[in-house]
């Protein structure tokens, strides 16, 4: 049974990049179905694997694992011409935790790294107080398509929000030093964010921006403004591909 799920973009468009997308705590591939289809119909190719398995009690060991799986997936999306490039992993919640300090070991072994990174809804220390189903549904999200989505689907492991994430990792994550271009995204309404903590961590980063999302909760890549977050997420690709430097800039408005 294959670990990743892919999406391609239309027949006959050249492919604009890969991206690898990384599921956060509790979910499955499934859930960023929507996600992947839409940055794949701007011509970007996406492959989502599994989520990763963090082991508190082996966490280099859990990193080098996920490094392991993070490497085949991209060298698995190459074509006759190798991977398409700008290569940019996004990682939501403990997705975007492994992400951040993966990239801490590769920045230090001097193995090849990706062309940037997206971190969404990135977690503060701790881990959410969760009675119920409702509970957790209602810290993830407001959207009724993403709630129907993750309640309809049966590899969903609830009650996984109310499991901290590993100490040593997300330790990892927020005092890493990456050097390549990051987009972190979290909702204003999150209630497992910390939003002084994204805050340190960009100031960290060399070329790092913190988008926040109005009215967004945990899941903010699935969140009722997902076509918004989308939509950000494709400016920072695209603005990837071209420098660093944004493809539109705005010089005079009145709203």
């Amino acid at each position: 049974m294959p670990e990743h799920t892919d999406h391609h973009g239309p027949e006959g468009l050249r492919t604009r990049g890969t991206i690898v997308v990384v599921p956060g705590r509790g979910e499955t591939r499934a859930t960023y179905a929507r996600f992947g289809a839409r940055l794949a119909a701007d011509a970007y190719r996406v492959r989502v694997i599994d989520a990763p398995d963090l082991d508190a009690a082996d966490p280099d060991g859990s990193l080098a694992r996920f490094g392991e799986r993070l490497s085949d997936a991209v060298e698995g999306t190459a074509a006759e011409d190798g991977v398409v490039v700008p290569v940019v992993l996004v990682g939501a919640d403990a997705g975007a935790v492994a992400i951040a300090a993966h990239l801490r070991d590769v920045e230090r072994a001097g193995a090849r790294r990706p062309d940037g990174i997206v971190l969404a809804g990135l977690p503060g220390r701790g881990a959410a107080d969760l009675a119920t189903w409702e509970d957790e549904l209602d810290v993830r999200a407001s959207c009724p398509a993403h709630r129907g989505a993750l309640s309809g689907d049966p590899h969903v492991r609830r009650g996984s929000l109310g499991e901290a994430v590993p100490d040593a990792l997300f330790a990892a994550a927020h005092q890493g030093d990456a050097t390549v271009p990051a987009l972190l995204l979290v909702g204003d309404a999150d209630p497992l964010g910390d939003r002084d903590g994204l805050v340190a961590t960009v100031k960290s980063y060399p070329r790092a921006r913190l988008s926040v999302v109005r009215g967004a909760r945990h899941d903010v890549l699935n969140d009722v403004q997902h076509r918004s977050v989308a939509a950000e997420v494709v400016t920072f690709l695209e603005t990837l591909r071209n420098g660093l430097v944004p493809v539109v800039a705005v010089e005079s408005s009145t709203w």
